[in-house]
């Protein structure tokens, strides 16, 4: 089992002539695999910050994060461990693949940079992740992110992610950019693959409803701070913060919504 701990995680920004910008203030909680964590929060409220200081595309001001008990190597062969075994999914997937190279591409690059099969086994090894996010590997795999839909799109850049074989997944709003029409279907994969998989993973929304449904815990996080965390049905249905029920009022109703489901879980 892996296990990410963040500890008393703490970022200022400097801002030019107007001194600093508290985004986040004594962050902590425990991720480990098979557990998904929902952090819910408005524009603004740090969940992104969180997801940057996890991926290491910025480090925070004081405060730890730690893999199985370790610190975060700052460089070397320990931080290309660590990026392996945490993955991101990124909220714009017209963004976050390149235009210019082919979904093979995109698949090859982390399993070549991490060494996970064989050479000769790359191309069954790239036809199989995109059979494992259910898109045919016969009508995408040499074509270009422009010739995709959004959600296929998402799909690609789940099956990049999942390449590296991680732990840990940081799914940072993975379906705000898409069609409402097929966010449930990419939530619902990323919910199969999950348990399919025993990840670990982080999700990053402002929709408590999904959170609801996806998560086995919910962290709500106001102006930088974690103001509620819990099991996800004791957040949603008996909220103890002011922000929390402000927020859940104003979501669509997750019993309305998700009812008939198997205790609101997907």
């Amino acid at each position: 089992m892996t296990t990410l701990e963040v500890r008393g995680l703490t970022k200022r920004y400097r801002i030019r002539g107007s001194g600093s910008l508290l985004a986040l203030d004594d962050v902590s909680f425990t991720l480990k695999s098979g557990q998904t964590i929902a952090l819910v929060g408005q524009s603004g409220s740090g969940k992104s910050t969180i997801a940057k200081i996890l991926t290491q595309l910025e480090r925070a001001t004081t405060g730890d994060v730690l893999l199985d008990g370790k610190p975060i190597p700052r460089r070397g062969r320990g931080l290309r461990h660590y990026r392996q075994q945490l993955r991101m999914v990124f909220q714009d997937p017209f963004a976050s693949l390149n235009p210019y190279h082919t979904v093979r591409h995109h698949i090859e690059r982390p399993l070549e940079l991490d060494h996970v099969v064989p050479r000769g086994e790359v191309d069954a090894e790239v036809r199989r992740l995109l059979e494992l996010v259910q898109l045919d590997p016969t009508q995408t795999i040499d074509r270009r992110p422009h010739e995709l839909s959004g959600g296929q799109r998402q799909r690609v850049a789940i099956a990049r992610a999942l390449a590296s074989r991680p732990s840990l997944l940081v799914a940072d709003e993975p379906v705000s950019m898409l069609d409402v029409s097929i966010r449930l279907g990419v939530l619902n994969l990323l919910a199969d693959l999950q348990r399919q998989s025993d990840l670990g993973v982080l999700y990053i929304t402002h929709d408590l409803a999904t959170a609801r449904h996806f998560s086995d815990e919910i962290m709500v996080l106001h102006h930088g701070r974690v103001v509620e965390h819990g099991p996800a049905d004791d957040v949603i249905l008996h909220p103890k913060d002011e922000y929390t029920r402000a927020l859940r009022d104003a979501s669509p109703d997750p019993e309305k919504h998700f009812a008939g489901t198997d205790g609101g879980r997907a």
